[in-house]
Order: structure tokens, then C-alpha cells, then sequence
């Protein structure tokens, strides 16, 4: 009986045995690494270039959204904007003394965040001839392990509860500090937040795990971790020490799945909970759709 039909035989719970999870997924990745470089031989594809150009791009990412996607490139852009347009010292002003100001930094934090871990990756995907869906877009092995994103959620739920009662968990988030202020303001920052949570699950868990793994198996997850615990350096550090257990955790479900889905479920759930958690500790959720201003 094949290794597939095996794990297929295994109760849920079974499944979650650290075994089961993470020791069969990596053995399997491991064993498809070899059956692929040796099919690539066989097929007289020689080098695999695919790990190169997966990770200077996503070195490339990385840096313009340090150096360009932080409050410092918002502010450097619109002072130029404001230097070279008609008028354009009266509309900085403005701009400036809006109300969504801060909405506009957050918006141009998350809108860095898609470019970097999404359009890049896709412009990669598309030059060297690969498909986009193939990047983990499938859904098709996700339904089927659904239960273990609600299984995991309801964990991490437990614990956001937790550590909602924390004063460095009240002081950092929410992430826009004006997620109180309307219904409104709450949503449309969640929106943004979604949608670069999206793109970093596909960076992470897709396009970083699919082209690296035919060359390095299982260890493509941990050479993954590196650079994502990285980008949590500035948050809370027990929240940065997780995202080691977080990597690992989402990797192996990406690559048991075939899907980034779960972890794009999760990461949203957990930052929606997170947001409302500490609204909930502070100043309340939201009572109007619009803010009011005097």
C-alpha cells in the first residue's frame, strides 16, 4: 500500500500526531525532491535555476519594502509629489491634516506588502514560464484538511484571549490606531490588512516553498522560517518567537494541503482577533458606521 493510502487510513487525530504531520509531510518532500532531480537529469534540464530567481527576487521584495513600503517612503513620496505639482504645498498641507492620514500610511505599508509578496512573485512565475494557480492556489486538498484550520484557529484564538489582558499586546495593537473610530475606519483597514496577509502567504508558503523544494526537499520549510521570522523584528518579542512554531506549522500544512488557503485563513482570523481583542481591552468596538468630526 502506498505512503498516500497510509495517511488516508489515519483517524484526524492520528494525523495531528507530530509523526504523522510533520515527520510523513517532510519525508514525502523529500522523497518527490529526489524523484524530481532525478526526472530533471533524465530530461536533460540540468541546472535548477528556479531557487535562484525565487530568492533574489524575494531579497528584492524585501528591500523595497524596508526602504520604500515604511512611513519614511510614504513621506518622501508626497513631499516630491508636493515639490513637483501646481500647487502642490497646499495639497500637502491638506493631505497632511486629514483625518485618514494615518489610514493613508497603513494603506501604503499594505499596498508594499502586495508588490513585494505578490506582484513580484507572480511577474517571476510568469517570466520563467510557470503557472500562477501552481504557486499553492489550489484548493483542491484544502477542503479535505479543513479541519485542521479550525482546529488550529480555535487554538490561537484561546490564546489572543490570553494575552489581550497584556499591556504591550494593547499598546501595539491594533496595528491602525484609529480602528475605534468607526465601523468604517475598522474596515477598510482590515481590508488592507487581508489583502497583504494574502500576498505574504503566497510569497511564504507558495512561491518560496514550490520553487525551492524540488531542490532541497523538506528543508525548503526551514529556509523559508529565516526570512519570515525577520520581518516580525519590531514586534513583540514572544510574538516573534512564535512566528518560528508559525513557519514551521504553516509550511508543512502548505505543503500537506498543496495550498497557502489555511494559512491565509488563519493568519486573517488571528489579525481580525487580535484588532478587536485589544479595541475590546481599550477603548471599545466602534460605535458609529462614519467618524464624526468637530
Amino acid at each position: 500500500m502506498s505512503a498516500p493510502a497510509q495517511v488516508e487510513e489515519l483517524s484526524r487525530w492520528q494525523q495531528l500526531h507530530p509523526k504523522h504531520f510533520f515527520l510523513d509531510t517532510w519525508k514525502r518532500m523529500d522523497a518527490e525532491a529526489h524523484e524530481a532531480r532525478k526526472a530533471r537529469a533524465a530530461q536533460g534540464l540540468g541546472w535548477d535555476y528556479r531557487p535562484l530567481v525565487a530568492l533574489l527576487s524575494g531579497v528584492v521584495g524585501l528591500i523595497l519594502m524596508e526602504y520604500w513600503g515604511m512611513d519614511g517612503g510614504f513621506n518622501r513620496s508626497i513631499e516630491w509629489l508636493g515639490g513637483h505639482m501646481a500647487g502642490g504645498q497646499d495639497w500637502l498641507f491638506g493631505l497632511r491634516a486629514s483625518h485618514y492620514f494615518r489610514l493613508m500610511h497603513n494603506a501604503w505599508w499594505a499596498v508594499w506588502r502586495v508588490i513585494g509578496f505578490l506582484l513580484i512573485p507572480v511577474l517571476m512565475v510568469k517570466l520563467t514560464r510557470q503557472k500562477v494557480r501552481a504557486q499553492g492556489l489550489s484548493t483542491k486538498d484544502f477542503w479535505k484538511h479543513a479541519w485542521i484550520y479550525l482546529l488550529a484557529l480555535s487554538v490561537v484564538l484561546v490564546a489572543v484571549a490570553i494575552v489581550s489582558f497584556e499591556d504591550t499586546f494593547q499598546r501595539y495593537y491594533p496595528f491602525y490606531s484609529e480602528s475605534g473610530r468607526s465601523w468604517s475606519d475598522l474596515i477598510f483597514w482590515e481590508l488592507f490588512y487581508a489583502a497583504q496577509f494574502f500576498s505574504l502567504e503566497y510569497f511564504f508558503r507558495g512561491y518560496l516553498l514550490t520553487q525551492l523544494r524540488d531542490s532541497m526537499g523538506s528543508h525548503a520549510i526551514f529556509a523559508m522560517v529565516v526570512p519570515y521570522v525577520m520581518i516580525h523584528f519590531g514586534k513583540p518579542m514572544p510574538e516573534t518567537f512564535a512566528a518560528i512554531l508559525a513557519g514551521v506549522f504553516l509550511g508543512t500544512l502548505a505543503m500537506k494541503t498543496r495550498s497557502i488557503w489555511a494559512g491565509f485563513l488563519i493568519h486573517v482570523s488571528v489579525a481580525v482577533s487580535m484588532d478587536v481583542a485589544a479595541l475590546l481591552q481599550t477603548g471599545g468596538l466602534p460605535h458609529v458606521l462614519w467618524p464624526v468630526f468637530s
